[in-house]
């Protein structure tokens, strides 16, 4: 598996107050920090190499992951600086960290299906990025992705649009590339470089069968703890000692 940005960078403004001096990465979820979860469930699914892009108190989120290691993976580290420099910034700025092909997941996600058979299809395409989609129908939020003949031909964040049946998943992979032609220290959200690549057919889409949990929103925090917890009942004794 390829290298994982980690977009962890964000104020959490949603979240507040409990995110006014708590980095979202670290709200507590099923009596952990959230990013803990993450980083093992991304070890468990093959990926070894992890740069946290972190922006808002990342000196509390690099206290606690250190470097990894007692999750099953390397992290290391992508400060934004003086200001704020959007998801799509925060992935710029780490270019040099992340190679030629990489992975970029949201630090509010938690998701639930392989990340393998992703890799492996961006990698058989000549395309510069490819966007992980689930067919949603405005059931877990509002449905912001049109697809077709394995293209995303339509992305509308933050906007709810007729036609629009599937979400971005949570999760991309990128040619190093797509971000060629901008200035590293730029301000700018991901969906631009997802725009540009829409516009001349370059974003792929792969489509997943099983749902996502973020913590994001209160609604979704309260559901994603009550999916662990339910998790741990689910393995029991036996299954928490293994």
């Amino acid at each position: 598996m390829p290298v994982l940005a980690l977009l962890a960078g964000g104020r959490a403004t949603r979240l507040y107050p409990l995110t006014e001096r708590m980095p979202k990465s670290l709200v507590p979820v099923a009596g952990e920090p959230f990013l803990a979860h993450q980083l093992r469930w991304l070890a468990g699914q093959g990926v070894r190499d992890v740069v946290i892009c972190c922006g808002h108190l990342a000196g509390s989120v690099r206290e606690f992951a250190g470097d990894g290691e007692r999750f099953g993976v390397s992290v290391r580290y992508s400060e934004d600086g003086d200001r704020a420099l959007g998801t799509g910034g925060a992935v710029r700025h780490a270019l040099p960290l992340l190679g030629e092909k990489f992975l970029v997941m949201y630090g509010d996600s938690l998701l639930t299906a392989p990340l393998g058979a992703m890799w492996e299809a961006f990698c058989e395409q000549l395309c510069r990025g490819m966007m992980a989609v689930y067919r949603n129908e405005d059931r877990w939020d509002a449905s912001n992705v049109e697809i077709g003949d394995g293209r995303v031909v339509r992305y509308e964040k933050g906007r709810r649009r007729a036609g629009l049946t599937h979400i971005d998943y949570g999760i991309s992979a990128f040619h190093s590339e797509a971000f060629a032609r901008i200035p590293d220290g730029r301000v700018f959200d991901l969906g631009l470089v997802f725009q540009e690549l829409i516009e001349c057919g370059g974003l792929a889409c792969h489509e997943v069968r099983e749902r996502f949990y973020e913590v994001g929103s209160f609604a979704g925090l309260s559901e994603t703890e009550a999916m662990l917890r339910q998790a741990e009942c689910d393995l029991g004794p036996a299954g928490a000692s293994a």
